[in-house]
């Protein structure tokens, strides 16, 4: 059980050669672009974790994101309903999680396998996409229209150099009191926890990291003019990192989620209801897969039925990041923190390469190569830890 460890040598790895190719690569620059352009697999990934834990796989995360990104857009339009930006995303995240549910009762209660489930789902999801575009493009730009400017402020927006140290500020202290409370805590109750001075550790260099990020994002990023700060994007990705590594860690449902994936028949005799916890898990998923979608019409600004044909090949992408990071593809295993890391090694990867001019096929083979290395490496630690006979 190695945790995190091998894809953060994985990170650094892609880092050093990435910079010994380009030497661009390391720029504030390309750093804050790298880290915006992988929030999208993040998400999807960590959208991805709650069906792989139980075991199960969900095909249709990338057409969920792009329902979410077409309502969210479709929503605030001035010529249309034109309703409040806060209203839009509420609506759209419902209308996702929706998706999710009946989804997730199609496998809990029916008993259908989730590939076909999701599957049925995914092309069920881009022709209605397309169905609500009516062939126009629909886009968020408008500087006139405020619901619009929060939007599309949601991906490009940036705090500035003072609020980004003071929020990193609050972030370091809220974070390092709760974990050490929590470790000392643990320790005079005789419970099992790290020692002191690995706590101390962990706290240290978790606020090396959030000082290096921020003063990464304050440096001038602009050729002409003026660009720096924390992108809102990253405190985004860090609630939502938070909020469902929480549920899943520290909750009754988490443990239930990691009992189903272990070992389902054992759950069952435990009590543990299999299709209440199946089919939120689904749920949860396209929620996650919806919050993509509200960053990923931000982001792309103007949707087209291009944009959500290509949101086809994100599913793949988010099941190759959630892998690459550590979760396991026979469920039962995996943290949400694994699809940050498989997200950014992926970010990585596709950055890097196009730095270095190779096409985006060839991109393509270097990801499933590096996704068929981390399919092996699971398959053969589930096969080591397996008691013999």
């Amino acid at each position: 059980e190695s945790g995190v460890l091998p894809v953060l040598l994985g990170i650094i790895v892609v880092a050093v050669a990435f910079q010994i190719a380009n030497g661009r690569f390391l720029s504030p620059q390309n750093l804050v672009n790298l880290f915006e352009q992988s929030t999208i697999y993040m998400l999807l990934a960590i959208a991805e974790i709650f069906a792989l834990l139980l075991g199960e796989i969900d095909l249709s995360v990338g057409l969920v994101m792009g329902l979410g990104a077409v309502v969210v857009a479709e929503l605030v339009q001035p010529g249309g309903l034109g309703l409040p930006w806060w209203v839009a995303i509420i609506l759209a995240l419902l209308i996702c999680s929706v998706v999710g549910l009946i989804q997730g009762t199609m496998v809990a209660r029916l008993k259908m396998p989730s590939f076909i489930v999701t599957l049925g789902g995914l092309l069920i999801l881009e022709g209605v996409c397309i169905i609500v575009l009516g062939g126009s493009l629909v886009g968020i730009g408008n500087s006139h229209f405020n619901n619009e400017v929060v939007l599309y402020d949601l991906f490009y927006g940036k705090f500035s150099t003072l609020v980004s140290w003071i929020l990193l500020a609050v972030v370091v202290v809220v974070a390092a009191s709760w974990v050490w409370l929590r470790d000392s805590r643990r320790r005079r109750s005789g419970l099992v926890a790290p020692p002191a001075s690995l706590t101390a550790l962990k706290i240290v260099v978790a606020v090396v990291a959030g000082v290096v990020v921020v003063a990464v994002c304050n440096v001038n990023r602009a050729h002409f003019g003026t660009i720096e700060g924390l992108p809102y994007i990253i405190p985004i990705v860090l609630v939502v990192l938070v909020a469902w590594t929480f549920l899943l860690q520290r909750t009754r449902f988490g443990r239930y989620v990691y009992a189903i994936g272990g070992n389902p028949e054992a759950a069952r005799r435990a009590g543990i209801s299999l299709p209440k916890i199946r089919t939120w898990g689904f749920v949860l998923a396209s929620l996650t897969a919806g919050i993509a979608g509200v960053l990923f019409a931000s982001w792309q600004v103007s949707l087209t039925t291009n944009v959500i044909k290509d949101a086809n090949g994100y599913v793949l992408l988010a099941v190759a990041a959630a892998v690459i990071g550590g979760t396991s593809l026979f469920g039962g295993r995996g943290k949400t923190i694994h699809g940050v890391l498989g997200g950014l090694v992926i970010g990585g990867i596709y950055n890097g390469l196009f730095l270095l001019g190779v096409t985006s096929e060839w991109i393509d083979v270097v990801v499933a190569l590096v996704l068929l290395a981390a399919g092996t490496i699971d398959v053969l630690s589930r096969r080591g830890a397996q008691p013999r006979a």
